[in-house]
């Protein structure tokens, strides 16, 4: 039977319990206040929570805690101040306090305690992020992507494959002692990666505004055998099952190892990256727009080209500035990648050093620090019209209706 929480005003507490009782809900716990509701959680453990949308009842640190355990909370609205708030901390799941019961028992009905409705493989969307050397913002990318996607409501991990410099963990301010996903690599290889397991090696990055989960890297280069092409294929293959996003933030370089080894069957060091550009279902190709990062990204971009196919490939051109360029910045990079590359349509994320160095400061992702800043609008952007799944075009029929009329 699945346990409900309640965090409520005592006019809403006794008819919803009352509500729980008649519809096959077990209450575990009645709070008098969002903090209590957070430190019971642990506890508990029920499998969802009924709060009030208010602050007394809802706030960051249960939003946190909830996500930490996996608790849906559901959030009772009795006016527009109330859904505005509970949107502003990343919850959608809300519902008018005097709607049909039937309303707030499908939001309920998402989780039970068998774990999440359709329960079956999710067949996730992967995704690799990938950017020549130099530092153009690859890991910088992959949070910013996985950050939004998180927002958005879907669930994402994060995957540091550079076998050169994983950067992930310390972009965070995660521990990294256990590589995750190096460990989840070694389970592939034993066929035993399983969605426990991935949970039990991945780290939560907790954030009201969209928690996502993070595999972190190698910690020392020297480990870079353990992500064989083989093995990655098949961590990635997992993680489709276990999140609705695989973001991997890859390596720069795709020199393919045989050409100076004689031994075909070694491991090869870039042969993590390879495979997780030939796995992703689309790649961000991330460049640094300013003279030498461009000339870096164009030729590197011939060889990302004959790795993978080009019809999944973004192009996004990082820290667009007029102070590296010259006036007419986003023109003159637009004009530079079509010229020299071929390349239409590019992304191109404005240079906001503030709001990266104080998401390096704090280990937080942008859309954290500076949710206002023109770099996260313009990677929220990208996401909302490039990755995520787009709304069914509308049809307008009053047009024909009148000129049927108008014939007749």
């Amino acid at each position: 039977m699945p346990t409900v929480a309640l965090a409520l005003p005592l006019e809403l507490e006794d008819s919803t319990a009352l509500q729980l009782a008649r519809h096959g809900f077990e209450l575990s716990i009645r709070c008098s206040s969002a903090d209590e509701l957070a430190s019971q959680l642990v506890h508990t453990a029920p499998d969802c929570a009924i709060v009030a949308a208010s602050t007394r009842y809802l706030n960051d640190r249960l939003m946190v805690e909830a996500d930490a355990v996996g608790v849906r909370i559901v959030a009772l609205v009795e006016s527009d101040a109330d859904r505005r708030y509970a949107a502003g901390l990343g919850l959608l799941e809300v519902v008018a306090a005097d709607a049909e019961w039937s309303e707030v028992g499908m939001l309920l009905a998402g989780r039970s305690g068998t774990g999440e409705v359709g329960s079956g493989p999710r067949n996730g969307t992967v995704i690799a992020v990938w950017g020549p050397a130099g530092a153009p913002g690859r890991t910088s990318m992959a949070i910013c992507l996985a950050a939004e996607l998180a927002a958005s409501g879907a669930t994402v991990v994060v995957a540091d494959v550079d076998t050169h410099s994983g950067s992930i963990a310390p972009a965070l301010g995660l521990l990294d002692e256990a590589p995750g996903f190096a460990a989840a690599c070694r389970l592939a290889g034993a066929d035993a990666l399983t969605q426990p397991e991935l949970e039990r090696i991945g780290q939560r990055y907790l954030t009201a505004r969209g928690s996502f989960w993070v595999l972190t890297g190698i910690g020392r280069p020297s480990r870079w055998p353990e992500l064989s092409g083989e093995r990655v294929t098949a961590a990635i293959r997992a993680c489709r099952d276990w999140v609705d996003y695989t973001i991997l933030d890859t390596g720069a370089s795709l020199e393919n190892d045989e050409e100076i080894s004689s031994d075909l069957f070694a491991p090869r060091r870039n042969g993590a990256t390879i495979a997780a550009l030939r796995a992703a279902d689309e790649v961000i190709a991330v460049g640094a727009a300013d003279p030498v990062g461009l000339s870096r990204f164009l030729r590197a971009h011939v060889d990302l080209l004959e790795t993978i196919d080009t019809d999944r490939v973004t192009v996004v051109m990082n820290r667009v500035r007029e102070s590296a360029i010259g006036p007419g910045a986003s023109g003159q990079v637009r004009q530079t990648l079509q010229r020299f590359g071929g390349i239409s349509s590019p992304v191109l994320v404005p240079y906001d050093l503030p709001a990266f160095d104080a998401a390096i400061l704090t280990g937080r992702s942008i859309v954290d620090v500076a949710p206002r800043s023109p770099a996260r609008a313009a990677v929220a952007a990208l996401v909302r019209e490039r990755i995520l799944p787009q709304p069914p075009p509308v049809v307008r029929r009053g047009w024909r209706r009148r000129t049927a009329a108008a014939r007749a």
